[in-house]
This record gives C-alpha cells, structure tokens and sequence, in this order.
C-alpha cells in the first residue's frame, strides 16, 4: 500500500504568507542559480512516505496557512562539516485552510487525514488578519 506524508514546520521569522511569498521572490531575484529549498538539521526517516505526494506545510503565527509540495531531500554539508537535509520544493505555494498549531522545534510529521484542506486560490477568505484567522480557527468555524 503506497503511504505519503507530510512536514510541518515553522516559519520562524516570517510572520505572513505574503512575508514569505516577497522572501522567495526576492532570493530568487538575487540568486544565479535559486533553489526553493529549506535546510534542516535531521533527516527526515520516513522520505519514502514524504517524497510520494508529501507537501511541508507553513505556520504562520500559530496556524498553518500554506503548503509546498516535496519534491526531492538533498544532502547538504554545512560549513561545520555536519550533513544536513535540504528539503527541496515546487514554488508554488498553495495557500491552506487556516490550522491552529502549538508552539514546537524542528518539524513534525502530519499525516494526509490531518492535513488542513487547499483554499480555493481565488478566494479572498485568505485576506483575513492572521489574529482573525487564527481564532476562528481554535473555535471551529474555519
């Protein structure tokens, strides 16, 4: 039986979808050969699983917001000779069902059946304060 899942992880010093959005866009612009990658320190065990239709979803201020889908793990050496995980991703960003999420380090695995569904891309429901987002989240609603 073919099994996938997904990361989740912090998007430590972005506070918004639109912060990280202008980020990317912005190494891409300054970078000759850009690479929508993010580094970790361990390596995920269960790649298999990830690399067949896995996504890392983006927590923005306590609720997930978006989603990248995985494409591949590169090996990464860091300047302290330690082997790292690059977690290579499609650029598009696929902006997520708001989802409220405790505080934690490094990143977690989050099974598809608990994956907050995509939001319909033209909607405008995305264009919430995270705060509102947020709440009415904790309390259902969205």
């Amino acid at each position: 039986m073919d099994k996938s899942v997904n990361l989740v992880k912090l998007c430590v010093g972005v506070d918004s979808l639109d912060d990280l959005i202008a980020w990317r866009a912005h190494r891409k612009e300054v970078e000759r050969n850009y690479l929508c990658r993010h580094v970790t320190r361990m390596w995920p065990k269960r790649e298999a699983e990830l690399l067949n239709g896995g996504s890392l979803y983006w927590v923005f201020r306590g609720v997930i917001g978006a989603r990248q889908r995985i494409l591949r793990l590169d090996e990464v050496i860091g300047q302290d000779g330690i082997r790292r995980c690059g977690i290579v991703m499609d650029e598009e960003i696929i902006r997520t069902q708001p989802a409220p999420r405790r505080p934690f380090q490094g990143w977690r695995y989050l099974p598809q059946a608990d994956a907050p569904a995509d939001l319909d891309q033209r909607s405008d429901a995305s264009d919430l304060p995270p705060e509102l987002s947020a709440a009415l989240a904790e309390i259902g609603i969205r």
